[in-house]
């Protein structure tokens, strides 16, 4: 393979034939590339024309594509290119020999008689279901047709990974930007380049293509993809089903207490802080997958707050006001419900890192009332973020700031499609497939359902988060962050702490909530589960993924995860028994509610119904 440019060669040239190589198997790059290889200017007539095509497309008021940023990935892409010839022309002699080896392989298996065909020259990633159908890989055709694709985009994402004069971050946004793009082009996400569609258009005579379309017309109404079955769920119907009932409510949250299930229960209590993004009854699915029955059937006095889905009325509602209105008011009910002077905790993802705020709070406040501490998938060091980063940076969030200005909140349906992004072939194309061209509903999913129910965001609290979190990463300077007068310390933090990364994080990196260990002074048990941010946290516990334990002393996190061990089964076991030590011995249970406290409305209450 050459490694330098030959003598008398233009590099402009040698690329430019890869990008004509590229086309040839992906003609609907050609239009994009056209414009990178006749402009090198960052703002052009181009831009606004390929801005007007997308808005005029029925597809954009569902789709999160924004085809400037995929635009500005192709530019840099080619001057990159243009800046390291030596590099280019490597890649793209890999990437002639290797479609040539493809041509060859395709023209022996179609002449062959043989049922085996040659091995593949490219193949998914693992866990890409786009192909899964046999067509792709028994049809000659559609086998070349995906070969051909999946080397051109993976020859496109290294020579992005490649290029040169971009921060961390940039790069990071470069490539995520392609990938978009490489992934809307799939030929899967086509009517004529999909055998499944193509068979589906026969054997119903294209009816499949007109209940496509009714399901589009339906969506843009909407104004996004429906991924799931939407009248198939309804928490109190048959989520969030574990009984119990609203003890308190302030114009924040309502907090639920759960009737025991047990003849006694531990004699400190355990308080739910989860996130105001979605809806607290990730908690509580369907009975199997419950959490909080399950810890209820443990024998714990549990408690869960409820967000508020605010309004325009309550913009100044500040992050001092969810730390004041949320967990310090919620530990002081629950301490006399209980008459416990004490009280465990768990918080989820944002959930956890207002925990982990409250508890410097209240230990600058000398206040002992948190004996422990669970953190599922919850960051306090926002030094690397994952893919969420792409998105946030100070002109987004002026963006965004922007935004909530207008309307006083922020959409949930903002921070819904920047999480499915992160998943865009299995949470986007994979609809986009089922619903308009095999004229298909979507099945129905609890997952997916709840994920579609999301909360708006205040607008004075966001933005305190966004600025003193992905931003400025304030949490891990002590005193940077001062909330209700109090300057926030990590380092004052000195309760156990059990604290829960997930493999396959999108939104949390594991190796990210592991720092968890190093920023305060209390005991820290870390536990990598696997799968992602949602189904590495709630599944059954019959049908637990596994996890990792190391309690040796190590530096880093990827020192921490060469010496784990590995387990079967589900952590929450694993978790029970950590956190019956801080929970002292069992007595008879407390009322629910009781006279300072008198039940509201039985469980899940009015705040979680609120759309």
């Amino acid at each position: 393979m050459a490694n330098s440019i030959p003598s008398g060669q233009n590099p402009y040239e040698i690329w430019s034939k890869l990008v004509e190589d590229t086309m040839k198997v992906n003609p609907a790059m050609q239009m994009t590339a056209g414009y990178l290889r006749d402009t090198g200017k960052e703002k052009d007539p181009w831009l606004t024309l390929i801005n007007q095509l997308w808005t005029s497309s029925p597809y954009n008021r569902v789709l999160p594509v924004d085809p400037a940023e995929i635009t500005r990935a192709f530019q840099q892409v080619w001057l990159g290119s243009m800046s390291n010839p030596n590099q280019a022309l490597t890649n793209y002699t890999d990437f002639f020999q290797r479609y040539t080896q493809l041509i060859t392989s395709a023209t022996l298996n179609f002449w062959s008689q043989s049922e085996k065909p040659l091995e593949p020259v490219i193949a998914p990633e693992k866990g890409d279901k786009r192909f899964s159908t046999q067509d792709w890989e028994k049809n000659k055709v559609f086998d070349v047709l995906k070969q051909s694709y999946l080397l051109a985009a993976t020859t496109l994402l290294k020579t992005a990974s490649e290029t040169k004069g971009l921060d961390e971050k940039q790069q990071r946004k470069l490539v995520f930007y392609l990938r978009q793009y490489l992934d809307a082009i799939s030929p899967s996400n086509s009517t004529f380049t999909n055998p499944q569609v193509i068979h589906e258009t026969i054997q119903s005579g294209g009816q499949n293509l007109v209940a496509g379309m009714s399901n589009l017309m339906r969506d843009i109404k909407a104004g996004q993809i429906k991924m799931t079955d939407t009248e198939a769920f309804e928490p109190g119907r048959n989520l969030a089903l574990t009984p119990g009932q609203v003890v308190y409510r302030n114009k924040l949250i309502e907090l639920i207490q759960y009737t025991p299930s047990t003849e006694k229960v531990h004699a400190v209590p355990l308080l739910f802080v989860p996130n105001w993004i979605n809806k607290y009854y990730i908690l509580d699915m369907q009975p199997q997958n419950s959490l909080l029955k399950y810890m209820v059937d443990q024998g714990f006095t549990v408690f869960v707050i409820s967000w508020k889905n605010p309004d325009a009325s309550m913009e100044e509602t500040t992050f001092d006001d969810y730390m004041a209105l949320g967990p310090l008011t919620a530990l002081k009910v629950v301490k006399e419900i209980t008459e416990s002077p004490t009280v465990n905790t768990v918080g989820y993802c944002i959930g956890g890192t207002l925990l982990s705020m409250t508890m410097s709070y209240l230990a600058k406040k000398g206040d002992n009332t948190i004996s422990s501490a669970t953190l599922f998938v919850s960051l306090q060091d926002f030094t690397e973020v994952g893919d969420t980063g792409v998105f946030i940076d100070d002109a987004q969030v002026e963006y965004v700031e922007t935004q909530m200005m207008q309307k006083g909140y922020l959409d949930s349906r903002t921070m819904s499609t920047m999480f499915n992004m992160l998943r865009a072939n299995d949470l986007i194309w994979s609809n986009v497939v089922n619903n308009y061209l095999l004229g298909k509903e979507p099945p129905a999913f609890d997952l997916l359902y709840w994920n579609a129910d999301g909360t708006r965001m205040t607008r004075a609290a966001h933005s305190f988060y966004l600025r003193n979190t992905y931003l400025e990463n304030n949490l891990i300077k002590p005193g940077k962050v001062v909330l209700n007068g109090v300057p926030i310390d990590m380092g004052d933090i000195q309760q156990p702490i059990y604290a829960v990364g997930t493999e396959q994080d999108h939104i949390v990196p594991w190796k990210s909530a592991w720092r968890v260990k190093q920023l305060v002074k209390g005991p820290v048990r870390f536990i990598l589960g696997g799968s992602g941010h949602i189904a590495g946290v709630i599944s059954q516990p019959s049908k637990g993924r596994g996890y990792w334990t190391n309690d040796k002393p190590v530096e880093t996190a990827a020192q921490w995860f060469e010496t784990a061990d590995r387990h079967t089964g589900h952590w929450w076991g694993d978790w029970v028994n950590w956190l019956q030590p801080f929970s002292d011995e069992k007595v008879a249970p407390p009322p629910l509610g009781g006279k300072t406290y008198p039940p509201i409305t039985p469980a899940p209450g009015t705040y979680v119904l609120e759309k």
